[in-house]
């Protein structure tokens, strides 16, 4: 094993999260580093501290609690944190991310103990190509940035939303193997208009309404600027950006920046395996769907273009695949006659067929549906009545209630399963436990982006691309819709078991590399020429949380830099 050359020494070293070890210093490294005295006399290795701490989470029964256990192992030895998650990335990864991090956001003001990450704010300007300069790491590959006006279904919790940027690095390194000290979450603080917020005297962020406008597009493309001119290479994830900015976002620096928005592209990739993947339980083809996608906000939107782009992909003309899609928002059926004034995106998905803005029922009895989709972070949207006239048309019902967290969903998996009369093919944004209907065990899966973004992230680092393409999201989607085993397939699911996401990652990683590399926009990893040796290289790339051992740089003494 490599050891880490440090310019710490004594206390220093253990209140540094990369590099303490709590009771894992050996007493050798303990005396070269000024630490006898300083941490309990026994060592434990870390599997022994793996384990011990593992225990200690799980007697917790409120998975805040958890979540605050595994916050604060985070921000004291960042080594154990990540071994516990890996090791047991299905059991803790909902507490980390999705459904836990949306409490965790509402709390946020007052879980704050140690800040994690950069804040760029409206205060600010013209400063931010020097401020960049505070953060310590040279060599940062992957940022996620939000500014909070979006926050799951939670709405605008500004700069409380930082939470989403750390859960979702926390998942880069867990299920992607990107390096912990190669990550930096990024609140982009430019307002708030939360009231509450702008009352709240302990609030953490700026207080004023949210900038709008060339205020708020001259700030962004500061920062934009800042970072890639101190980290040339870095990839940035756009993360819950409101629909009115997460599209124009995107195309705005989507083709000369290394860069991509989740909730779009990660969403709609996701989306488009666990459709493909149910296609074949279904034993049907995509281009023959009927598609009713509920909820018109950016993650519908994206939902809904890449499985049309999934359907010109294989062939069919795009004017064809338009009218496969039935797009739903508040009011009802997008159709022309309402679709003025809104997006480009809602114009192309609006109905030219209908006059009236339907509700939901009424489209599944006209349309028939073979796949519902939902992105409304509405509870309930998915009624019983809703369920049941799509079952009577299909034979398979493909039924993807994606909002989260859980409380949202648009129905649960124990309804879906009940009103189809277990005919459903279900998968949900967050989990949901395993069924039990008529003698027979249903195991809902699991439609949840960290299946795709952190293969794209890793991929895309590895090949150096230039930009992430659609191409490169559309490989991403069919690597994990192929990465199911036979037995997960036998047992009705449609997405991988979450348990085996670092492999997952392995195959959508090796597909972005191989798309980017055909493409011309990047290369093949690790001097390979042989598109078949990409797993290998991005396998053996992948960040493994170990104890190293820990000298003192050359030139540094005890006790003194």
């Amino acid at each position: 094993v490599k050891p880490q050359l440090v310019s710490k020494h004594g206390v220093d070293v253990v209140h540094d999260p990369l590099f303490n070890k709590g009771t894992g210093f050996p007493m050798q490294e303990r005396d070269r580093l000024g630490l006898r005295g300083l941490v309990p006399p026994r060592t434990l290795s870390l599997e022994t501290q793996t384990e011990k701490l593992a225990s200690h989470i799980r007697s917790e029964q409120d998975n805040m609690i958890k979540h605050i256990h595994l916050s604060s192992l985070q921000n004291r030895n960042e080594t154990l944190f990540y071994r516990i998650l890996i090791d047991n990335i299905k059991e803790f990864a909902p507490i980390i991310y999705t459904p836990t991090v949306g409490q965790v956001c509402l709390k946020f003001g007052s879980l704050f103990r140690r800040t994690r990450g950069m804040y760029f704010s409206s205060l600010d300007k013209g400063q931010m190509h020097s401020m960049v300069y505070n953060w310590p790491i040279d060599d940062v590959r992957v940022i996620v940035v939000s500014d909070g006006s979006r926050i799951l279904g939670l709405g605008d919790l500004g700069a409380n939303g930082m939470g989403i940027p750390i859960g979702k690095l926390s998942l880069y390194t867990a299920a992607g193997g990107i390096h912990p000290r190669q990550t930096l979450p990024v609140m982009l603080d430019f307002g708030t208009n939360n009231d509450k917020l702008l009352r709240d005297p302990y609030y953490l962020g700026v207080q004023h309404r949210r900038l709008e406008g060339d205020a708020y597009y001259e700030l962004l493309d500061e920062f934009m600027a800042a970072v890639r001119f101190r980290w040339p290479n870095v990839l940035v994830q756009f993360e819950d950006f409101s629909s009115d900015k997460a599209a124009t976002i995107l195309q705005k620096y989507r083709v000369d920046a290394l860069c991509f928005n989740d909730d779009i592209q990660g969403t709609g990739a996701t989306t488009l395996a666990g459709v493909l993947s149910a296609l074949q339980a279904a034993e049907g083809s995509l281009g023959e769907q009927r598609i009713v996608v509920a909820g018109a906000g950016s993650a519908g939107l994206g939902g809904a273009t890449t499985l049309l782009q999934g359907m010109v992909h294989k062939g069919m003309r795009t004017e064809e695949a338009q009218q496969r899609f039935w797009l739903m928002d508040q009011d009802g059926l997008v159709t022309t006659a309402r679709a003025q004034g809104q997006s480009a995106a809602h114009r192309f998905f609006a109905r030219r067929d209908e006059a009236e803005p339907l509700s939901l029922l009424d489209v599944v009895r006209r349309v028939k549906p073979t796949i519902l989709l939902g992105l409304t972070a509405c509870r309930g949207v998915f009624s019983e009545a809703v369920v049941r006239e799509m079952a009577k048309h299909t034979e398979r019902p493909i039924v993807f209630p994606l909002s989260n967290p859980t409380a949202n969903a648009e129905c649960t998996a124990e309804e879906a399963y009940e009103w189809t009369d277990g005919r459903a093919v279900f998968a949900s944004g967050s989990p949901f436990d395993a069924v039990q209907l008529q003698g027979r065990t249903f195991l809902p899966s699991q439609c949840n982006n960290m299946f795709i973004f952190p293969g794209v992230g890793l991929g895309a680092t590895l090949a150096h691309a230039r930009r992430v393409t659609d191409r490169m999201f559309y490989s991403a989607a069919e690597a994990l819709a192929a990465s199911l085993t036979d037995d997960e397939r036998a047992l009705g699911m449609v997405f991988p078991d979450v348990s085996r996401i670092r492999e997952v990652t392995v195959q959508v990683a090796s597909a972005v590399v191989r798309s980017a590399a055909a493409e011309s926009l990047g290369q093949l990893p690790g001097g390979v020429t042989d598109p078949r040796e990409v797993p290998a290289v991005v396998r053996d790339s992948m960040y493994d949380p170990t104890y190293s051992p820990i000298v003192l740089a050359p030139g540094k003494r005890a006790g003194r830099e």
